[in-house]
């Protein structure tokens, strides 16, 4: 990158916050992918003045920015692939208000996730989007790429919460979108469309949250199976029992032995799989749904199941299903995770095909959690790149889990976005018009091609060459 460019920048944020020695640009060279690429330096702001005059001089120069959280993404999301600028937007960390009154909150992009749910909760509040990363991914980062976690069943994914936003277009310009009221349908929904939107159509600088009043009590259940397909056949049962559990999650045996592994604390690894299951609300209203989920699972075949006596109980459960992320990864160098949605009846017919892929895909360990209440499960493979052959086949996999999806009326991505992991299937689920209108909203908001270029399959241009590619 040019020595003007690298003074300008100094100039904007001070020379302690622009990045330009190797070391450093490594450290911005991925998310939780194997994704990889080295960007020309990184820059972290602290306003939404300096957000705006560094994309005024990447707009003027042609520079590549790509937007980035604290890098807990699972699609390449944030992974700088035509190098330029990587914004961090870290330094961006202050909760600027919590409103009891009108049930909101005003954040800024890298305030933690887990820190905006403790401090609402603090006063009586609830902020519900919870990825399973909550501790460390930022709010910015989940609004870029519609974050959901297991509570989603119930409560919906970060775009249900998001009231409005300020953003930095690609030009420097700075956006107001939507409202602090409860209601709001004047002109076209522009937060909707840029939560989601991965930071290819501006940079969220501020955020204002929906909040819910915190439910009352709450319980966890765990219901134990000896066969995958039974518990995928518990989940269409519960929901036909009238309940929506707050959480409703599977995970299968080579998960539950891994994380065992990981944690020390007792899970039945005998078990093909188990289902998490919480519900809240007014305390006898809970203890009612505790009575209807428990019949649903024994009907569907669950050789047990146990309700957490414990709020340590509990919290207990619940770390163990936080910690397979971290835990899978100890059966290999690299683990790929999917995050594919069908329609929750379709679960059962899900897992029993995914079991084909096991046997297709000899040699490479799976696993699979999730979801199962909204339908959204996460299967992983664990790979070594080093392996000749090993990244094409983990491509096919890839290509076949879109396939299966879509082909019973799924969709590619539930909460993990696109990226570029799932870029080549982008058209299958849209289809050639859906892409072009995706392409020209991208053009009218970002002429230049700059933000986060690479990404989602939106890139245009000769043959090869990619919108922003270049000028750096």
């Amino acid at each position: 990158m040019r020595a003007e460019v690298l003074a300008e920048l100094r100039a904007i944020v001070g020379p302690q916050y622009v990045l330009d020695r190797l070391e450093d640009r490594i450290c911005y060279s991925t998310d939780a992918t194997w994704e990889r690429a080295v960007p020309d330096v990184v820059v972290l702001p602290e306003t939404t003045e300096q957000v705006s005059r560094i994309l005024r001089l990447a707009n003027r120069e042609g520079i590549p920015v790509t937007p980035r959280g604290a890098g807990t993404g699972l699609s390449g999301g944030a992974v700088p692939v035509r190098g330029g600028i990587v914004l961090s937007l870290t330094r961006m960390n202050r909760i600027l208000e919590i409103d009891r009154r009108n049930l909101l909150a005003v954040v800024q992009p890298g305030v933690v996730t887990g820190d905006l749910q403790q401090a609402v909760e603090a006063v009586g509040l609830f902020y519900p989007p919870d990825p399973a990363s909550l501790r460390v991914s930022t709010i910015g980062g989940n609004i870029a790429e519609n974050a959901g976690g297991p509570r989603c069943f119930k409560y919906g994914v970060t775009r249900d919460y998001v009231l409005g936003l300020e953003v930095v277009l690609a030009t420097g310009e700075v956006l107001r979108t939507g409202a602090r009221t409860v209601k709001s349908v004047t002109g076209y929904d522009l937060t909707r469309l840029l939560v989601g939107s991965e930071g290819t159509l501006g940079v969220v600088t501020e955020a204002t949250l929906r909040l819910i009043p915190k439910p009352e009590h709450q319980a966890t259940l765990m219901a134990v199976f000896s066969r995958l397909e039974e518990a995928g056949e518990a989940v269409s049962r519960i929901v036909a029992a009238g309940v929506v559990p707050a959480s409703l999650e599977i995970i299968d045996q080579t998960a539950l032995k891994v994380v065992e592994e990981f944690l020390q604390i007792g899970l039945p690894t005998e078990a093909e799989a188990v289902l998490l299951i919480s519900v809240d609300g007014w305390r006898e209203a809970v203890a009612r749904q505790v009575e209807r989920v428990a019949g649903a699972c024994r009907e569907a075949g669950a050789a047990a199941v146990e309700v957490a006596r414990t709020p340590e109980e509990e919290a207990e459960l619940w770390r163990a299903r936080r910690s397979l992320n971290p835990a899978v990864t100890r059966l290999g160098p690299v683990k790929v995770g999917e995050d594919v949605a069908v329609p929750p009846a379709q679960v059962p017919e899900f897992l029993r095909r995914f079991q084909y892929l096991r046997q297709k895909y000899t040699g490479l360990p799976m696993v699979v959690y999730g979801h199962a209440g909204d339908g959204n499960l996460h299967p992983n493979v664990v790979v070594d790149p080093r392996r000749p052959g090993e990244r094409e086949r983990v491509e096919a996999w890839l290509a076949e889990l879109a396939r299966l999806a879509l082909d019973l009326g799924g969709t590619l991505s539930g909460e993990h976005g696109i990226g570029t992991l799932k870029a080549p299937f982008l058209e299958w689920e849209v289809g050639p018009v859906g892409l072009q209108v995706m392409r020209a909203i991208k053009r009218a908001l970002d002429p230049r091609g700059i933000l986060n270029p690479g990404k989602m399959g939106l890139d245009e241009g000769p043959a090869g060459e990619v919108a922003g590619g270049g000028g750096t």
